[in-house]
């Protein structure tokens, strides 16, 4: 994986630290490596100071590991880890869906509806890095349809967990998502408490499986 222009623009931690998970996702990082602060800082072409947030921030979500004189070690990736964050992705985004469908509006509905067209189009062009971006801005309207952003503040949180740039790649997750948000684009439309519930968690909860045999077989789940 090839490092951004990081240079071009305003320079946070978390886009740091979302580099370097795509990195422990992809295998790039595989666990034992140790990711060195000076050596990334120099590849993306910034200050030592976002890295050092960014690794502390991965270390704060056990991706990493801080050893005394020798730096920051990436931490093996086990399929209870990934099967723990689904569900609870699982858990929060449904009561978030059924929220959302007791209080979206047309506009919104019609909204997340577009994104929808736009993100299956995305997925006909194999645009992984925009797909990722519309499939965020997907889950993201529907919780601020929600309107319950203490709870979709959490949902962002243990988002964070989840390798979202390797979904795309998974062989037969696009079809199977696309239905899913069909599915569930269907029960906001009804405004159906319930089912938007269930849509919401099982598409979720989904995604698991498929995942931890992805990562399994390219090494790193261990």
């Amino acid at each position: 994986m090839s490092a951004p222009d990081f240079a071009t623009r305003p320079q946070l931690a978390e886009d740091v630290a979302r580099f370097v998970r795509r990195r422990i996702f992809d295998g790039t990082y595989a666990a034992g490596n140790y990711v060195r602060l000076d050596q990334l800082a120099a590849e993306l072409g910034v200050s030592v100071t976002p890295v050092r947030e960014a690794l502390f921030e991965l270390k704060a979500e056990g991706l990493l590991a801080q050893q005394p004189r020798r730096g920051f070690v990436v931490l093996p990736v086990t399929g209870r880890d990934l099967t723990d964050v689904s569900n609870v992705q699982a858990y929060i985004g449904g009561e978030l869906a059924a929220r959302a469908a007791a209080n979206i509006t047309d506009e919104q509905w019609r909204g997340v509806e577009k994104i929808q067209t736009e993100l299956e189009s995305a997925y006909a062009g194999d645009d992984v890095e925009l797909v990722v971006r519309l499939n965020h801005e997907f889950h993201r309207a529907i919780n601020v349809a929600a309107d319950s952003p203490k709870l979709a503040q959490l949902m962002l949180q243990i988002t964070r967990y989840a390798p979202e740039s390797v979904y795309p790649t998974i062989a037969g997750w696009p079809e199977k998502s696309n239905q899913h948000h069909r599915r569930l684009l269907a029960a906001l439309e009804q405004r159906d408490e319930h089912l938007a519930r269930t849509a919401m968690s099982e598409h979720l909860a989904a995604g698991a499986e498929p995942l931890i045999d992805h990562l399994t077989e390219r090494g790193v789940v261990t």
